[in-house]
């Protein structure tokens, strides 16, 4: 069974009474940026101390996808279903072709290097989004052959959807980390790591997001664990990591309970066909849980 810390009724809701936590791989140094190919019925994932990116498949296992891997950081999928990457320490976000073959989609903002591209996801619309902390200029192991920064703020960015735009969606954070939208997109949530919170921006009708968000929540618990992966799930609730494990808060930002994780929890991504598991990295393992909520789908899925 999973250890839960229950702070409403609602939670059993979230996480039946019979779930279970189950080890789907271990043995890494940085586990991260897990998602789902529904296409494949693979979930995939990073180890960036590693520099290798992984694929498992019920009842096929592990196996290595690439290495190096540029210290790959946040992964997600575009409308055709294509891997899109967030480049620690290769400063860039990059696409996987069906041939396997990689694009560079962006690598700088007004003529300056990014910074680290930590997490990403894609819009409706086929904008791309991420954060652009500067960690892997400053963490041992993380950083790549420049470590010179370049912007000076920590923004989180926008591709627009002909790929020929970068533009800067907020500079106002402290360290901006994971991010999702909720399930309408009205309303982009990104986690600080540095404030231990999660700021929402509101989204107006034409698609355009307020630089200033407000924090929906701050963290609880002196556990292990910090503000980095953020997922949300079909009505709404938005999941984070943080002391313990994964924090579950509602859009109003009342926390419902944590799932309590071993280790220091990194992130996180819906899979299997019905999007009811929650694969769960850590530092050292890759988890999953059945939940009651399903995950909000990937582009792919949402056609």
């Amino acid at each position: 069974m999973i250890d839960v810390d229950v702070r409403s009724p609602t939670f059993a809701r979230i996480v039946p009474r019979d779930a279970r936590l189950d080890v789907v791989a271990h043995g890494h140094l940085f586990a991260e940026g897990p998602v789902w190919v529904r296409a494949e019925g693979a979930l995939y994932w990073v180890d960036i101390l590693g520099d290798t990116i992984y694929r498992w498949r019920p009842g096929i296992g592990r196996d290595v996808v690439m290495c190096p891997s540029g210290k790959a950081n946040g992964m997600t999928l575009d409308a055709a279903g294509r891997r899109v990457v967030a480049g620690w320490s290769s400063r860039s976000i990059w696409r996987v072709e069906p041939d396997g073959s990689i694009v560079t989609l962006a690598d700088e903002f007004d003529g300056k290097r990014l910074n680290t591209p930590n997490d990403v996801i894609v819009g409706a619309d086929g904008a791309i989004y991420w954060t652009d902390c500067s960690g892997a200029l400053f963490i041992p192991g993380m950083d790549g052959e420049d470590v010179q920064r370049y912007i000076d703020n920590h923004p989180v960015f926008r591709l627009s959807p002909d790929e020929r735009t970068v533009t800067m969606v907020t500079g106002t954070m402290a360290y901006p980390n994971g991010l999702a939208f909720s399930p309408d997109e009205s309303v982009l949530y990104v986690s600080d790591t540095y404030e231990a919170c999660v700021r929402a921006f509101p989204v107006d009708e034409g698609g355009e997001i307020s630089p200033y968000g407000e924090v929906l929540y701050a963290l609880v618990g002196d556990e292990p664990g910090v503000a980095d992966g953020l997922k949300v799930d079909q009505e709404g609730n938005v999941y984070v990591t943080g002391p313990a494990g994964v924090h579950v808060v509602r859009p109003d930002g009342t926390l419902l309970g944590r799932l309590r994780i071993p280790g220091h929890t990194t992130n996180m991504a819906w899979g299997d066909a019905d999007l009811r598991t929650l694969f769960i990295t850590t530092y050292s393992t890759v988890y999953r849980v059945r939940l009651g909520i399903p995950g909000v789908p990937l582009p792919p899925e949402r056609r």
